[in-house]
């Protein structure tokens, strides 16, 4: 029984250690964890630099719904502020409620992101914007109607010329505009971002817990995919989800780049923001987190093409509520505000001629 006293004061005094302000460190930065803050800026192409009037237009577009088909969809209707900037469906829903087949990733730091979409067949937030449109299933649109529209539009015109000067609208502009709005839905200040620049009571004592579990590579061995400093590796991996035991499973990354260790394999979302965007993986599956860390520990379900990273956890149930604590420690209450156009902007501020 002394010695298992013991051996619980010496745990408890090592990771007191590892989680208090220790000398040498920069403006109270805990050293240790630094590289996982964001860069203050994500890289932006050298042909779209941000500017207020160019996320301006971006945000008026991102909410326009009259770039759909039917006139009764935009960005904002999959991309919902109030929902994650998701849609809080376990997958998409498209044109005239078709249901997808992949879940609606967050843009919430999507600006960060090297590669884009669950099987990265977008480069960037310019190449991934015009997707949602050109997809019949999805937003559909009628791209000489859409032109027609803004071009007919005398606010749009402004705001277009104001925001790319002699490059007209077009499909390039369109894509550059929202892009540029997109890039400003950053999550950066989070609980555990605060705990990382040295404030001590930004987390919880469960949520501390969880990070070293997060951390773990013997316990979690989360950070192995979800790294920093957005919490993702922008790779792909398959993590034995149920559906890929289906007669016909979505390949994934396999499709655009047929490796065998990328059969079924998906990109690691980043976890930043990861409260407020339920259900869970590609095929919204997960209901909850809990549901996430099970399916974690269990080393998934379906065992045919599993990742290597995939391995079952010695977790108990305490230690799994301190890895969902810490996971809520990534979210930013507030971000559904970010960027939001003033109501009724569009009938109010962009209007017909």
């Amino acid at each position: 029984m002394r010695t298992l006293k013991l051996m619980k004061t010496t745990v408890i005094a090592s990771l007191l250690c590892a989680l208090t302000p220790v000398a040498g460190m920069a403006s109270g930065v805990r050293t240790e964890y630094q590289d996982w803050l964001l860069p203050e800026q994500p890289a932006v192409p050298a042909d779209n630099k941000m500017t207020a009037e160019r996320i301006g237009l971006g945000r008026a577009l991102f909410f326009e719904t009259r770039l759909s088909k039917d006139g009764n969809m935009s960005c904002a209707s999959c991309h919902n502020p109030s929902r994650g900037w998701s849609d809080g469906l376990p997958t998409g829903h498209g044109h005239r409620g078709q249901v997808l087949g992949r879940a609606t990733p967050t843009i919430v730091n999507a600006a960060f992101n090297k590669i884009q979409m669950w099987d990265g067949r977008k480069r960037d937030l310019e190449d991934q914007a015009m997707g949602p449109m050109e997809a019949q299933a999805e937003m559909h649109s009628d791209f000489d109607a859409v032109f027609s529209f803004l071009n007919s539009n005398a606010r749009y015109r402004e705001m277009f010329e104001k925001a790319y000067p002699g490059e007209g609208i077009s499909k390039n502009t369109l894509a550059k505009a929202i892009a540029s709005f997109e890039r400003t839905v950053v999550s950066r200040d989070t609980p555990f971002d605060r705990w990382v620049r040295g404030d001590d009571k930004a987390m919880t004592a469960s949520q501390l817990r969880g990070m070293q579990i997060f951390m773990d590579e013997k316990k979690g061995n989360c950070a192995a995919c979800h790294s920093a400093p957005n919490f993702t590796d922008d790779g792909f991996h398959n993590i034995g989800l149920a559906s890929y035991g289906n007669s016909e499973p979505d390949l994934g990354r396999y499709k655009i780049k047929p490796i065998r260790i990328l059969k079924g394999a998906f990109k690691t979302p980043s976890l930043r923001g990861v409260e407020f965007t339920a259900p869970y993986f590609h095929d919204g599956s997960a209901a909850t987190l809990m549901d996430v860390v099970e399916h974690y520990a269990r080393g998934g379900d379906v065992k045919t093409d599993l990742s290597p990273n995939i391995k079952t956890l010695d977790l108990s149930m305490q230690e799994k509520r301190d890895l969902v604590a810490f996971m809520r420690a990534l979210s930013e209450p507030g971000l559904e505000k970010a960027g939001l156009p003033n109501v009724p902007v569009l009938s109010m501020d962009v209007s017909e001629d």
